[in-house]
């Protein structure tokens, strides 16, 4: 299989944000890349940060090649263009939490979000939160054909371990007409480039490493 030309992408930062005056960035022109703390102390705790290292080999996008743990309801928050949640179990956010995030997406932020290991409670409490904090949206399920799935990589479809027949893969929930979240009910966590991490028998997205870097990519240019 051919490997996708480097691509020239505008350099975007942070900066891109409309930040608080109290927000201050580590290295310019750099995309860093937050891990929520969201309920008290949930997170990601092996979440696969492979597809931050493809990006900047592949596009002339710079990226911190790790990523950051940052609380959901911390004046930090506005450091990251990028941001990613995922978790298993179900949980709860608190006011300040919502209201975070629905400022921070608002404000030019972008979310990209999996239930861990296709965990059901965790998708059931992201769903629920996402319908308090925008209450007039929707989750919107993504085409094969929308441009998400050619920044980058040429993607024709989802591979999944299990085929689910009929089952939506990827949804978005769009702001003024940009998509500034991008969900799946299965795990999108890159397995083959982390180390104590597997699916745990959820449905693993076998082509999670590419969706993640397309997502990244058309996050920073739209």
């Amino acid at each position: 299989m051919s490997r996708p030309k480097r691509i020239l992408l505008p350099l975007l930062t942070a900066a891109m944000l409309v930040l608080p005056e109290s927000a201050v960035f580590s290295k310019e022109g750099v995309i860093q890349c937050g891990n929520l703390i969201y309920a008290r102390d949930k997170t990601s705790e092996c979440f696969s940060d492979e597809f931050l290292r493809r990006v900047e080999k592949l596009t002339s996008i710079r990226t911190e090649r790790i990523f950051k743990s940052v609380k959901l309801d911390s004046e930090e928050l506005y450091n990251f263009p990028f941001t990613i949640m995922t978790g298993e179990g179900s949980f709860v956010l608190s006011k300040g939490e919502r209201d975070k995030l629905r400022d921070y997406l608002t404000r030019g932020g972008f979310l990209l979000a999996s239930a861990g290991c296709s965990s059901k409670p965790w998708d059931g409490a992201f769903r629920r939160e996402v319908r308090r904090i925008f209450p007039n949206k929707k989750l919107k399920p993504i085409p094969m054909t929308h441009p998400i799935f050619r920044t980058v990589f040429k993607i024709d479809r989802i591979d999944l371990k299990s085929a689910v027949p009929g089952k939506v893969l990827l949804e978005g929930l769009e702001i003024d007409g940009k998509i500034v979240m991008i969900y799946s009910p299965q795990g999108l966590n890159d397995t083959g480039h982390t180390s104590g991490c597997c699916c745990c028998g959820g449905n693993e997205v076998k082509n999670s490493l590419k969706i993640n870097v397309n997502v990244l990519a058309y996050a920073l240019l739209h």
